[in-house]
């Protein structure tokens, strides 16, 4: 009977052991997948037009140059100022090696790839807040009617004290006024072509057909050639050290490296991507560090290393220039 018993007890035993440990299963697995989709809603949405990168929402383009150090440039215009090009707003270019170094760090995601999967997943959710939206306006279109209203009545008050305080005699456009004022309830009418809608674009997407989506989702910004290799290479190097880049069309080179901030700090280098086994005729060399010397910065010569030399320090060779006269 105790032999019996004592089964009984590691029977139960097991079987509440079983039990634990599924449980710790299920809240391991919950675990994993909300932290997977807190890890999706925290990645940068990029994205294309023209086979070029841009940020469109203010959060991504904050942690983008906070945290990674993507400086970019703002080439949208101003909502209040369209017609002026001197300070510029969203969406915010960035250069393909940037969108590229998001990429690598897996702290950005193809807006269109994520924009489709989550129109697949949150398609009911989508037509419950759409629902939410049309409750929204109804309520903003009767509150703007009372507004509209109460505005009326008090123009039509403010006429007929006129007219009470007026003593010429003209006591018909008084009467009128009153009229006028007693039937405007009645009789009022405002049209909703007139109202005032917020629009919500924080979170707005854009409205492609899944053809589309995979399409431009098949867009990225890979280094496709040697060139696009090289450069992408010297910029993951610099911003490793802790320097900020941006294009240096203007100058003559590839990138501009400053030490910090584009905001706080002038540029330093002017930055010349070139591989190991390039050759550059001696006049570039000598036109560019001449260009360096006027706007007072020190070209660099940056060569990534060859993959295949086995090297463990030091992925890119830098070479500076400074122009010091003709001898």
């Amino acid at each position: 009977m105790d032999r019996e018993n004592r089964a009984g007890e590691r029977g139960v035993e097991t079987l509440r052991n079983g039990n634990a440990a599924a449980e710790r299963r299920e809240e391991e697995g919950a675990r994993t997948e909300s932290d997977r989709d807190a890890d999706t809603e925290r990645r940068i949405s990029i994205s294309f037009c023209g086979g070029a990168p841009f940020l469109w929402r203010a959060g991504d383009i904050k942690r983008a140059r906070e945290e990674d150090g993507v400086v970019g440039a703002l080439v949208g215009c101003l909502a209040r100022q369209p017609r002026q090009n001197v300070q510029l707003g969203r969406p915010l270019e960035v250069l393909q090696e940037e969108a590229c170094l998001l990429l690598e760090r897996r702290r950005a995601a193809a807006a269109a790839a994520v924009q489709h999967k989550d129109n697949q997943k949150n398609e009911e959710s989508r037509l419950k807040a759409v629902q939410v939206y049309q409750a929204r306006l109804e309520r903003s279109y009767e509150e703007q009617c009372h507004l509209a209203l109460e505005d009326k009545k008090a123009v039509l008050q403010r006429v007929m004290n006129e007219e009470q305080n007026d003593h010429s005699g003209n006591g018909g456009t008084e009467q009128a006024v009153r009229e006028r004022l007693s039937s405007l309830e009645k009789n009022f009418c405002f049209p909703r072509s007139a109202m005032a809608v917020q629009l919500c674009t924080a979170r707005a997407g854009f409205g492609h057909c899944p053809e589309e989506f995979s399409f431009l989702a098949t867009d990225w910004p890979m280094p496709r050639d040697e060139r696009s290799e090289t450069r992408f290479r010297v910029y993951r190097d610099l911003r490793r050290k802790g320097f900020y880049l941006t294009s240096a069309g203007k100058f003559g080179g590839d990138y501009l490296v400053y030490p910090g901030d584009p905001l706080r700090f002038h540029s330093h280098f002017i930055a010349l991507c070139l591989s190991m086994d390039e050759q550059s005729p001696l006049c570039d060399i000598l036109t560019i560090a001449r260009l360096g010397s006027n706007v007072k910065k020190t070209v660099l010569l940056c060569s990534p290393r060859d993959l295949s030399d086995g090297e463990v320090e030091g992925e890119v060779v830098y070479s500076s220039l400074q122009w010091s006269g003709m001898v």
